[in-house]
């Protein structure tokens, strides 16, 4: 069995005396491609920030493409590892032009400056503009994108330096239903690339899992509740242990929704308790 390209064994960690992360053991191979749920404060986006190598764990070890953090150059190890939240967004050189902006992700930059550039490289971003359908917005400056537009240049960034791991931080948060179906649709195609790196998707809603993505892991209090193949993972206990209350998981057409129990209206993770009861 091929080595996993993002392990992390017994991470805990704790923040202002709060426990974040608490014993998480998770592997992520090649091939894989991952869902990560959970409620609000459940860990999700520090457990991600650990992975992309931002947060240093309290205890415990990360490995990450055959390299443990804290004996080797992040800096460096980081040009392998896409990663993309809303924070990195935020942090980009807001006069950059779409192309520019997923060019300079050759280098894990956040500006174009500081690095050089060659015809290939702008010939490749080009290429992965349009993609994800983009390619006429190439010489617009991203801020002035729609939120639809922003999120399918920043998927296209995550594919400019070849990387070895995707991690992604809730991409569709802020979408309407038709920009969420689009990068939905997109986030299908890359998981059906059967050449294409493991990819790790932070959400807070089933209906956003994208077919393909046949593993999940499932977080309460920093806790893994669950992890696995998603027909083990995204089932009625394990939901309703991790956002505390009682759900109906269905599946349909490769896509995944959770109801309350009992016929109620549709469950959405976003608004759900923090707490949640331990057996």
């Amino acid at each position: 069995m091929a080595s996993p390209a993002l392990r992390l064994t017994d991470v805990s960690l704790r923040l202002d005396g709060l426990t974040v992360l608490d014993h998480v053991d998770w592997a992520v191979r090649p091939g894989e491609r991952w869902a990560v749920l959970g409620a609000n404060g459940a860990g999700k986006t520090t457990l991600l920030r650990v992975a992309a190598l931002y947060q240093h764990p309290t205890s415990g070890t990360v490995d990450v493409l055959g390299e443990r953090l804290g004996r080797c150059d992040v800096r460096r190890l980081r040009t392998r590892i896409a990663f993309s939240s809303a924070a990195l967004a935020a942090a980009l050189e807001p006069r950059m032009t779409a192309l520019e902006t997923v060019m300079t992700a050759k280098h894990a930059a956040l500006a174009p400056w500081w690095h050089a550039y060659g015809d290939a490289d702008r010939e490749r971003a080009r290429e992965l503009l349009d993609r994800f359908g983009c390619a006429d917005l190439a010489a617009h400056r991203f801020p002035t994108l729609s939120a639809g537009e922003r999120q399918r240049v920043l998927l296209a960034r995550t594919l400019m330096s070849r990387p070895g791991l995707v991690l992604l931080d809730e991409p569709t948060a802020g979408l309407d239903v038709g920009g969420r179906e689009q990068l939905v649709a997109d986030l299908a195609a890359l998981a059906a690339d059967a050449d294409g790196p493991p990819v790790v998707l932070v959400t807070h809603h089933l209906e956003e899992i994208p077919p393909g993505f046949g593993h999940a892991l499932v977080l309460a209090g920093g806790r893994v509740v669950r992890s696995g193949p998603t027909d083990d993972a995204l089932v009625d206990d394990v939901l309703s242990a991790a956002f505390g209350v009682v759900l109906h998981v269905e599946r349909s057409g490769g896509r995944f929704a959770a109801r309350l129990a009992g016929g109620g209206p549709s469950w959405h993770a976003s608004t759900g308790p923090r707490t949640v009861e331990r057996g």
